[in-house]
Protein backbone atom coordinates (compact mmCIF):
# COMPACT_ATOMS: atom_id res chain seq x y z
CA UNK A 1 0.00 0.00 0.00
CA UNK A 2 1.45 3.16 -1.03
CA UNK A 3 -0.09 6.63 1.22
CA UNK A 4 1.32 9.92 0.78
CA UNK A 5 1.75 10.88 4.04
CA UNK A 6 2.79 14.18 3.75
CA UNK A 7 -0.60 15.27 1.98
CA UNK A 8 -2.25 13.48 4.89
CA UNK A 9 -0.47 15.43 7.33
CA UNK A 10 -3.10 18.33 7.42
CA UNK A 11 -5.84 16.02 8.33
CA UNK A 12 -4.24 13.30 9.92
CA UNK A 13 -5.23 14.31 13.60
CA UNK A 14 -9.10 14.55 12.45
CA UNK A 15 -9.26 11.25 13.32
CA UNK A 16 -10.28 10.60 16.87
CA UNK A 17 -7.53 8.14 18.03
CA UNK A 18 -4.93 10.26 15.99
CA UNK A 19 -5.37 13.93 17.31
CA UNK A 20 -6.44 12.61 20.99
CA UNK A 21 -8.27 16.39 20.30
CA UNK A 22 -11.61 14.27 22.42
CA UNK A 23 -11.21 14.38 26.33
CA UNK A 24 -12.00 11.16 26.50
CA UNK A 25 -9.99 9.55 23.92
CA UNK A 26 -7.24 11.18 25.03
CA UNK A 27 -7.48 9.90 28.43
CA UNK A 28 -8.38 6.55 27.09
CA UNK A 29 -4.87 6.41 25.70
CA UNK A 30 -3.21 7.83 28.53
CA UNK A 31 -4.51 5.47 30.90
CA UNK A 32 -3.37 2.22 28.49
CA UNK A 33 0.09 3.96 28.63
CA UNK A 34 0.42 4.31 31.56
CA UNK A 35 -0.11 0.55 32.40
CA UNK A 36 2.38 -0.17 29.56
CA UNK A 37 5.16 1.78 29.78
CA UNK A 38 7.34 1.79 32.58
CA UNK A 39 6.47 3.80 35.87
CA UNK A 40 10.07 5.28 36.26
CA UNK A 41 10.86 8.04 33.65
CA UNK A 42 13.63 6.06 30.93
CA UNK A 43 14.06 6.80 27.02
CA UNK A 44 10.79 6.05 24.80
CA UNK A 45 11.50 5.82 21.04
CA UNK A 46 8.11 6.29 19.23
CA UNK A 47 8.29 4.79 15.33
CA UNK A 48 5.80 6.30 13.05
CA UNK A 49 5.21 8.55 15.45
CA UNK A 50 3.23 10.56 12.97
CA UNK A 51 1.90 13.94 14.35
CA UNK A 52 3.13 12.88 17.93
CA UNK A 53 0.24 12.29 20.02
CA UNK A 54 1.23 9.06 22.09
CA UNK A 55 4.84 10.37 22.13
CA UNK A 56 3.44 13.65 23.95
CA UNK A 57 1.56 11.39 26.43
CA UNK A 58 4.98 9.65 26.99
CA UNK A 59 6.94 13.40 27.37
CA UNK A 60 3.97 14.32 29.93
CA UNK A 61 4.88 11.31 32.18
CA UNK A 62 7.97 12.23 32.01
CA UNK A 63 9.55 10.04 29.70
CA UNK A 64 12.14 11.05 27.19
CA UNK A 65 11.41 10.67 24.01
CA UNK A 66 12.62 10.07 20.48
CA UNK A 67 10.56 10.35 17.73
CA UNK A 68 10.64 9.49 13.97
CA UNK A 69 8.52 9.25 10.95
CA UNK A 70 9.42 9.09 7.54
CA UNK A 71 6.96 11.98 6.49
CA UNK A 72 8.52 15.75 7.04
CA UNK A 73 5.12 17.32 7.22
CA UNK A 74 4.26 14.83 10.07
CA UNK A 75 7.75 15.43 11.93
CA UNK A 76 7.17 19.37 11.55
CA UNK A 77 3.31 18.93 13.32
CA UNK A 78 4.94 16.95 16.23
CA UNK A 79 7.62 18.95 17.12
CA UNK A 80 4.84 21.59 17.67
CA UNK A 81 3.07 19.20 19.68
CA UNK A 82 6.29 18.25 21.89
CA UNK A 83 7.81 21.85 21.85
CA UNK A 84 8.83 22.58 26.06
CA UNK A 85 9.22 19.07 26.26
CA UNK A 86 12.46 16.46 26.67
CA UNK A 87 11.82 15.37 22.98
CA UNK A 88 13.73 14.71 20.07
CA UNK A 89 11.93 14.44 16.53
CA UNK A 90 13.54 12.99 13.58
CA UNK A 91 13.05 12.28 9.71
CA UNK A 92 13.51 8.33 9.19
CA UNK A 93 12.30 4.96 8.34
CA UNK A 94 10.49 3.52 11.49
CA UNK A 95 12.28 -0.04 10.09
CA UNK A 96 15.60 1.39 10.15
CA UNK A 97 15.02 4.37 12.68
CA UNK A 98 18.28 6.60 12.18
CA UNK A 99 19.33 6.40 16.14
CA UNK A 100 22.94 5.71 15.60
CA UNK A 101 23.44 2.73 17.72
CA UNK A 102 21.78 4.36 21.12
CA UNK A 103 19.32 1.96 23.10
CA UNK A 104 15.90 2.62 24.61
CA UNK A 105 13.81 1.69 27.64
CA UNK A 106 10.74 1.33 25.41
CA UNK A 107 10.40 1.05 21.73
CA UNK A 108 6.45 2.36 21.01
CA UNK A 109 4.88 1.43 17.52
CA UNK A 110 1.47 1.91 16.39
CA UNK A 111 -0.61 0.85 13.35
CA UNK A 112 3.33 0.76 11.43
CA UNK A 113 4.30 -2.93 11.36
CA UNK A 114 1.83 -3.88 9.14
CA UNK A 115 2.70 -2.01 6.09
CA UNK A 116 6.57 -3.10 6.22
CA UNK A 117 7.92 -5.46 3.92
CA UNK A 118 9.44 -8.03 5.99
CA UNK A 119 7.64 -7.77 9.84
CA UNK A 120 9.83 -10.52 11.74
CA UNK A 121 12.87 -8.80 10.55
CA UNK A 122 12.24 -5.65 11.63
CA UNK A 123 10.97 -6.99 14.86
CA UNK A 124 14.51 -8.63 15.46
CA UNK A 125 15.92 -5.49 14.68
CA UNK A 126 13.76 -3.46 17.35
CA UNK A 127 14.42 -5.79 19.82
CA UNK A 128 18.33 -5.27 19.43
CA UNK A 129 17.93 -1.33 20.19
CA UNK A 130 16.30 -2.03 23.43
CA UNK A 131 18.35 -1.88 26.41
CA UNK A 132 18.48 -5.04 29.08
CA UNK A 133 14.72 -5.03 30.28
CA UNK A 134 13.47 -2.98 27.95
CA UNK A 135 9.75 -3.60 26.14
CA UNK A 136 8.89 -3.33 23.06
CA UNK A 137 4.91 -1.65 22.75
CA UNK A 138 2.99 -2.90 19.74
CA UNK A 139 -0.28 -1.21 18.74
CA UNK A 140 -1.65 -3.14 15.69
CA UNK A 141 -4.85 -4.60 14.00
CA UNK A 142 -6.46 -6.35 10.94
CA UNK A 143 -9.05 -3.81 9.59
CA UNK A 144 -11.66 -3.71 7.22
CA UNK A 145 -13.83 -7.19 6.51
CA UNK A 146 -14.43 -7.42 2.33
CA UNK A 147 -10.05 -6.96 1.81
CA UNK A 148 -8.63 -6.51 5.35
CA UNK A 149 -5.35 -5.11 5.74
CA UNK A 150 -2.92 -5.45 8.23
CA UNK A 151 -1.75 -8.64 10.89
CA UNK A 152 -3.24 -10.66 12.86
CA UNK A 153 -2.05 -10.92 16.54
CA UNK A 154 -1.24 -14.88 16.19
CA UNK A 155 1.30 -13.90 14.07
CA UNK A 156 3.71 -11.28 16.20
CA UNK A 157 3.32 -13.32 19.15
CA UNK A 158 4.68 -16.58 17.00
CA UNK A 159 7.70 -14.00 15.95
CA UNK A 160 8.30 -12.09 19.30
CA UNK A 161 8.06 -15.08 21.67
CA UNK A 162 11.67 -16.82 21.27
CA UNK A 163 13.01 -13.03 21.02
CA UNK A 164 11.37 -12.16 24.61
CA UNK A 165 11.60 -13.05 28.00
CA UNK A 166 7.57 -12.21 28.16
CA UNK A 167 4.72 -11.12 26.57
CA UNK A 168 1.52 -10.54 26.56
CA UNK A 169 -1.47 -9.33 24.44
CA UNK A 170 -4.63 -6.87 25.06
CA UNK A 171 -7.68 -7.16 22.89
CA UNK A 172 -8.71 -3.12 22.32
CA UNK A 173 -11.52 -3.47 19.96
CA UNK A 174 -14.22 -3.61 22.20
CA UNK A 175 -12.98 -0.54 24.15
CA UNK A 176 -14.74 2.21 21.88
CA UNK A 177 -12.98 5.12 23.86
CA UNK A 178 -9.77 4.57 21.91
CA UNK A 179 -11.09 5.20 18.87
CA UNK A 180 -13.73 7.68 19.66
CA UNK A 181 -16.39 5.05 17.64
CA UNK A 182 -17.41 1.36 17.64
CA UNK A 183 -15.21 -0.83 15.91
CA UNK A 184 -15.72 -4.45 14.38
CA UNK A 185 -12.24 -5.32 13.38
CA UNK A 186 -9.49 -6.70 15.14
CA UNK A 187 -6.92 -4.25 17.18
CA UNK A 188 -4.62 -5.20 19.77
CA UNK A 189 -1.66 -4.16 21.78
CA UNK A 190 1.15 -6.74 22.35
CA UNK A 191 3.27 -5.67 25.25
CA UNK A 192 6.53 -7.92 25.04
CA UNK A 193 9.25 -7.35 27.88
CA UNK A 194 12.88 -8.01 25.97
CA UNK A 195 15.61 -9.85 28.68
CA UNK A 196 18.49 -7.70 26.10
CA UNK A 197 20.40 -9.30 23.47
CA UNK A 198 20.94 -13.39 23.93
CA UNK A 199 23.87 -14.33 25.51
CA UNK A 200 26.42 -15.84 23.56
CA UNK A 201 26.72 -19.78 24.07
CA UNK A 202 28.87 -22.27 22.67
CA UNK A 203 29.31 -26.52 22.77
CA UNK A 204 31.56 -28.05 24.82
CA UNK A 205 33.40 -30.63 23.94
CA UNK A 206 35.29 -33.39 25.47
CA UNK A 207 38.68 -35.66 24.07
CA UNK A 208 40.23 -38.25 25.41
CA UNK A 209 43.59 -38.55 24.82
CA UNK A 210 44.13 -42.71 25.82
CA UNK A 211 47.83 -43.05 25.91
CA UNK A 212 49.72 -46.14 25.80
CA UNK A 213 53.16 -45.19 26.35
CA UNK A 214 53.88 -42.75 23.68
CA UNK A 215 51.02 -43.95 21.26
CA UNK A 216 47.63 -42.45 21.30
CA UNK A 217 43.97 -43.71 20.39
CA UNK A 218 42.25 -42.97 17.93
CA UNK A 219 39.00 -43.49 16.15
CA UNK A 220 38.29 -43.20 12.81
CA UNK A 221 34.68 -41.54 12.12
CA UNK A 222 31.84 -43.04 10.19
CA UNK A 223 28.48 -42.20 9.24
CA UNK A 224 27.86 -39.44 11.73
CA UNK A 225 28.15 -36.23 8.97
CA UNK A 226 30.98 -34.78 10.08
CA UNK A 227 34.65 -35.67 9.63
CA UNK A 228 33.56 -38.96 7.98
CA UNK A 229 36.74 -40.79 7.05
CA UNK A 230 39.14 -39.37 9.24
CA UNK A 231 40.87 -39.98 12.79
CA UNK A 232 39.47 -38.32 15.74
CA UNK A 233 40.25 -38.91 19.73
CA UNK A 234 36.79 -40.43 21.49
CA UNK A 235 34.87 -37.60 21.88
CA UNK A 236 31.44 -35.60 22.09
CA UNK A 237 29.39 -33.10 23.41
CA UNK A 238 28.33 -32.22 27.45
CA UNK A 239 25.19 -32.74 27.62
CA UNK A 240 22.69 -30.39 30.31
CA UNK A 241 23.59 -31.23 34.00
CA UNK A 242 26.94 -32.57 33.25
CA UNK A 243 30.90 -31.10 34.00
CA UNK A 244 33.13 -31.55 31.40
CA UNK A 245 34.57 -34.48 33.77
CA UNK A 246 31.78 -37.01 34.09
CA UNK A 247 30.87 -36.33 30.60
CA UNK A 248 34.44 -37.75 28.94
CA UNK A 249 34.00 -40.44 31.48
CA UNK A 250 30.54 -41.29 30.15
CA UNK A 251 32.07 -40.76 26.29
CA UNK A 252 34.94 -43.16 27.08
CA UNK A 253 32.33 -45.90 27.89
CA UNK A 254 29.79 -45.12 25.27
CA UNK A 255 32.58 -45.46 22.63
CA UNK A 256 35.81 -47.43 23.50
CA UNK A 257 34.10 -49.14 26.49
CA UNK A 258 35.87 -47.93 29.33
CA UNK A 259 34.97 -47.84 32.86
CA UNK A 260 37.23 -44.76 34.03
CA UNK A 261 37.02 -43.38 37.08
CA UNK A 262 37.49 -39.53 38.03
CA UNK A 263 41.11 -40.26 39.37
CA UNK A 264 42.26 -41.67 35.95
CA UNK A 265 41.48 -38.96 33.90
CA UNK A 266 43.36 -35.23 34.18
CA UNK A 267 42.47 -32.37 32.37
CA UNK A 268 45.65 -31.52 29.77
CA UNK A 269 44.48 -28.88 27.37
CA UNK A 270 41.73 -26.35 26.74
CA UNK A 271 40.58 -25.27 23.18
CA UNK A 272 38.47 -22.50 21.25
CA UNK A 273 37.53 -23.92 18.43
CA UNK A 274 35.94 -22.50 15.02
CA UNK A 275 35.60 -24.67 12.06
CA UNK A 276 34.96 -23.68 8.67
CA UNK A 277 32.03 -21.88 8.09
CA UNK A 278 30.52 -23.19 11.86
CA UNK A 279 30.06 -21.69 15.23
CA UNK A 280 32.69 -21.81 17.56
CA UNK A 281 33.16 -24.76 20.42
CA UNK A 282 35.08 -25.24 23.29
CA UNK A 283 36.86 -28.30 23.84
CA UNK A 284 38.49 -30.05 27.34
CA UNK A 285 40.97 -32.42 26.30
CA UNK A 286 41.35 -35.29 29.04
CA UNK A 287 44.43 -37.91 29.38
CA UNK A 288 44.03 -41.28 30.93
CA UNK A 289 46.47 -43.76 30.75
CA UNK A 290 46.36 -47.17 28.91
CA UNK A 291 44.94 -49.90 30.94
CA UNK A 292 42.89 -47.30 33.37
CA UNK A 293 39.36 -48.73 32.65
CA UNK A 294 40.06 -51.83 30.65
CA UNK A 295 40.81 -52.67 27.65
CA UNK A 296 39.62 -50.41 24.67
CA UNK A 297 37.10 -51.90 21.49
CA UNK A 298 34.55 -50.27 19.28
CA UNK A 299 31.91 -49.87 21.43
CA UNK A 300 29.93 -47.59 18.41
CA UNK A 301 30.48 -49.70 15.00
CA UNK A 302 27.76 -47.66 13.45
CA UNK A 303 30.07 -44.60 13.99
CA UNK A 304 33.44 -45.58 13.61
CA UNK A 305 35.52 -47.52 11.42
CA UNK A 306 38.15 -48.97 13.43
CA UNK A 307 40.43 -47.93 16.01
CA UNK A 308 44.38 -47.88 15.98
CA UNK A 309 47.16 -46.46 18.18
CA UNK A 310 49.59 -43.70 16.74
CA UNK A 311 52.45 -42.29 17.83
CA UNK A 312 51.99 -38.87 19.35
CA UNK A 313 54.75 -37.61 17.31
CA UNK A 314 53.89 -39.33 14.01
CA UNK A 315 49.94 -38.38 13.55
CA UNK A 316 48.50 -39.64 10.57
CA UNK A 317 47.36 -36.92 8.32
CA UNK A 318 44.00 -38.76 7.84
CA UNK A 319 42.54 -36.63 10.97
CA UNK A 320 39.88 -33.89 11.69
CA UNK A 321 41.80 -30.64 11.66
CA UNK A 322 40.96 -29.74 15.20
CA UNK A 323 41.70 -32.78 17.07
CA UNK A 324 44.66 -33.12 15.39
CA UNK A 325 45.36 -29.57 16.55
CA UNK A 326 44.47 -30.41 20.03
CA UNK A 327 47.00 -33.08 19.94
CA UNK A 328 49.82 -31.42 18.51
CA UNK A 329 49.79 -28.44 21.17
CA UNK A 330 49.30 -31.01 24.02
CA UNK A 331 52.19 -32.95 22.58
CA UNK A 332 54.14 -29.84 23.21
CA UNK A 333 52.53 -28.32 26.23
CA UNK A 334 50.71 -26.22 25.43
CA UNK A 335 47.36 -25.78 27.81
CA UNK A 336 45.05 -23.09 26.42
CA UNK A 337 44.52 -22.84 22.36
CA UNK A 338 42.85 -20.99 20.21
CA UNK A 339 41.71 -22.70 16.92
CA UNK A 340 39.97 -20.75 14.78
CA UNK A 341 39.57 -21.98 11.23
CA UNK A 342 38.38 -19.68 8.29
CA UNK A 343 36.23 -20.45 5.24
CA UNK A 344 37.81 -22.09 2.76
CA UNK A 345 39.68 -24.43 5.17
CA UNK A 346 39.09 -28.36 5.08
CA UNK A 347 37.42 -30.14 8.51
CA UNK A 348 40.43 -32.38 7.42
CA UNK A 349 44.35 -32.26 8.87
CA UNK A 350 45.81 -30.61 5.27
CA UNK A 351 49.60 -31.20 5.38
CA UNK A 352 51.39 -28.09 4.68
CA UNK A 353 48.58 -25.80 5.08
CA UNK A 354 47.72 -22.55 7.18
CA UNK A 355 48.73 -23.44 11.03
CA UNK A 356 45.70 -21.93 12.61
CA UNK A 357 46.58 -23.07 16.45
CA UNK A 358 47.56 -20.30 18.55
CA UNK A 359 49.10 -20.51 21.94
CA UNK A 360 47.21 -18.02 24.26
CA UNK A 361 49.71 -18.54 28.04
CA UNK A 362 52.94 -17.29 28.11
CA UNK A 363 55.45 -19.68 28.87
CA UNK A 364 55.76 -19.85 33.04
CA UNK A 365 57.62 -22.29 35.09
CA UNK A 366 60.35 -25.08 34.03
CA UNK A 367 61.43 -25.36 30.60
CA UNK A 368 63.42 -28.08 30.86
CA UNK A 369 65.86 -30.64 32.62
CA UNK A 370 68.72 -31.92 31.32
CA UNK A 371 71.04 -35.10 32.48
CA UNK A 372 74.24 -36.05 31.00
CA UNK A 373 74.43 -39.87 31.83
CA UNK A 374 77.21 -41.85 30.67
CA UNK A 375 75.57 -44.86 28.61
CA UNK A 376 72.39 -43.68 26.88
CA UNK A 377 71.44 -46.71 25.73
CA UNK A 378 70.81 -48.33 29.56
CA UNK A 379 69.25 -44.52 30.33
CA UNK A 380 66.87 -44.96 27.50
CA UNK A 381 65.83 -48.42 28.82
CA UNK A 382 65.68 -47.08 32.26
CA UNK A 383 64.65 -43.59 32.07
CA UNK A 384 62.52 -43.86 28.82
CA UNK A 385 60.65 -46.83 30.34
CA UNK A 386 59.67 -44.78 33.75
CA UNK A 387 59.09 -41.30 31.83
CA UNK A 388 56.36 -43.12 29.63
CA UNK A 389 54.80 -44.93 32.55
CA UNK A 390 54.54 -41.38 34.36
CA UNK A 391 52.64 -39.72 31.05
CA UNK A 392 55.78 -38.17 29.22
CA UNK A 393 56.34 -38.45 25.57
CA UNK A 394 59.02 -38.81 23.23
CA UNK A 395 59.62 -35.06 21.19
CA UNK A 396 62.66 -35.91 20.29
CA UNK A 397 65.92 -38.72 19.33
CA UNK A 398 69.27 -38.46 18.27
CA UNK A 399 72.64 -40.64 17.94
CA UNK A 400 73.14 -40.69 22.04
CA UNK A 401 70.61 -38.37 23.14
CA UNK A 402 66.63 -37.73 23.47
CA UNK A 403 63.96 -35.84 24.92
CA UNK A 404 60.57 -36.57 26.93
CA UNK A 405 57.67 -34.24 27.26
CA UNK A 406 55.29 -33.78 29.53
CA UNK A 407 52.88 -30.78 29.51
CA UNK A 408 55.39 -27.15 29.09
CA UNK A 409 58.26 -29.07 30.56
CA UNK A 410 60.87 -31.51 28.74
CA UNK A 411 63.63 -33.94 30.07
CA UNK A 412 66.60 -34.26 28.28
CA UNK A 413 68.96 -37.78 28.46
CA UNK A 414 72.20 -37.20 26.59
CA UNK A 415 75.76 -38.95 26.58
CA UNK A 416 77.39 -35.83 25.37
CA UNK A 417 80.89 -35.66 23.88
CA UNK A 418 81.78 -33.05 26.19
CA UNK A 419 81.11 -34.57 29.41
CA UNK A 420 83.80 -35.26 31.84
CA UNK A 421 85.01 -39.04 33.39
CA UNK A 422 83.67 -39.62 36.40
CA UNK A 423 80.22 -41.10 37.53
CA UNK A 424 77.17 -39.18 39.15
CA UNK A 425 76.59 -39.28 42.68
CA UNK A 426 74.00 -37.98 44.17
CA UNK A 427 75.45 -37.04 47.36
CA UNK A 428 77.79 -34.95 46.44
CA UNK A 429 76.98 -31.20 45.87
CA UNK A 430 74.63 -30.83 42.70
CA UNK A 431 71.23 -32.73 41.62
CA UNK A 432 70.40 -34.92 44.36
CA UNK A 433 66.72 -36.46 43.03
CA UNK A 434 64.10 -35.11 40.68
CA UNK A 435 60.26 -36.27 42.04
CA UNK A 436 57.35 -37.20 39.84
CA UNK A 437 53.64 -37.00 40.80
CA UNK A 438 52.02 -40.56 40.67
CA UNK A 439 48.49 -41.12 40.24
CA UNK A 440 47.48 -43.26 43.43
CA UNK A 441 49.06 -45.73 46.00
CA UNK A 442 48.04 -48.95 43.71
CA UNK A 443 50.04 -47.41 40.47
CA UNK A 444 53.03 -46.80 42.64
CA UNK A 445 53.15 -50.35 44.00
CA UNK A 446 52.58 -51.33 40.02
CA UNK A 447 55.79 -49.05 38.89
CA UNK A 448 58.00 -49.87 42.12
CA UNK A 449 57.09 -54.13 41.02
CA UNK A 450 58.11 -53.38 37.58
CA UNK A 451 60.88 -50.79 38.04
CA UNK A 452 63.63 -54.04 38.34
CA UNK A 453 63.10 -54.97 35.64
CA UNK A 454 63.65 -51.47 33.47
CA UNK A 455 67.38 -50.97 35.53
CA UNK A 456 65.88 -49.67 39.20
CA UNK A 457 66.37 -50.47 42.25
CA UNK A 458 64.40 -49.61 45.54
CA UNK A 459 66.27 -47.39 48.09
CA UNK A 460 65.06 -47.54 51.93
CA UNK A 461 63.09 -50.93 51.04
CA UNK A 462 62.75 -51.04 55.10
CA UNK A 463 60.87 -47.82 55.01
CA UNK A 464 58.52 -48.14 52.08
CA UNK A 465 56.57 -46.50 51.19
CA UNK A 466 57.42 -44.29 54.25
CA UNK A 467 60.92 -43.42 53.83
CA UNK A 468 60.11 -39.45 53.55
CA UNK A 469 57.72 -39.55 56.74
CA UNK A 470 54.82 -41.05 57.83
CA UNK A 471 52.48 -38.67 56.19
CA UNK A 472 54.47 -38.99 52.37
CA UNK A 473 53.98 -41.77 50.76
CA UNK A 474 56.54 -42.04 47.92
CA UNK A 475 59.44 -44.68 46.52
CA UNK A 476 62.64 -43.62 46.18
CA UNK A 477 64.53 -45.71 43.17
CA UNK A 478 68.01 -45.62 41.70
CA UNK A 479 68.90 -46.71 37.90
CA UNK A 480 72.20 -48.15 37.41
CA UNK A 481 74.11 -44.58 36.97
CA UNK A 482 73.23 -43.83 40.82
CA UNK A 483 70.59 -41.15 39.60
CA UNK A 484 67.77 -40.95 42.34
CA UNK A 485 63.94 -40.49 41.31
CA UNK A 486 61.26 -40.03 43.67
CA UNK A 487 57.81 -40.91 43.16
CA UNK A 488 55.02 -39.46 45.35
CA UNK A 489 51.45 -39.84 46.03
CA UNK A 490 49.31 -36.89 46.04
CA UNK A 491 50.86 -33.10 46.35
CA UNK A 492 52.53 -33.44 49.84
CA UNK A 493 56.68 -31.69 48.89
CA UNK A 494 59.40 -33.80 50.01
CA UNK A 495 61.67 -32.72 53.06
Amino acid sequence: MSIDWDAEAATFDDEPDHGLRDAVVREAWAQRLGDWLPMAPGDVLDLGCGTGSLSLLAAERGHRVTAVDLSPNMVERAREKLSGHEAEVLVGDAGEPPVEGRRFDVILVRHVLWMLPDPEATLRHWCGLLRRGGRLILIEGVWGTTNPSGIPASRLISALTPMTGRLHSERLSGDERLWGKRVEDERYAIVAHVAGPRRHKEVVDVHLILRRGEEVLLARRANTGYGDGLFNTPSGHVEPGEDVRMAVIREAKEEIGLDLTPEDVSAELVIQHRGPGGNPRIGWFFEAAYGAGGEPFNAEPDKCDELSWHRADALPDDMVAYCRAGLEAWRVGERFVLHWQEEGDAVGYEAGGAERGIDLASARGTHHVELWVPDFAAAEESWGWLLGELGHVREQRWERGGSWRRGATYIVLEQSPDMRGGGHDRLLPGLNHLAFHVASAAELDRLVAEAPGHGWSLLFPERHPFAGGEEHCAAYLEDGAGFEVELVVGATPTR
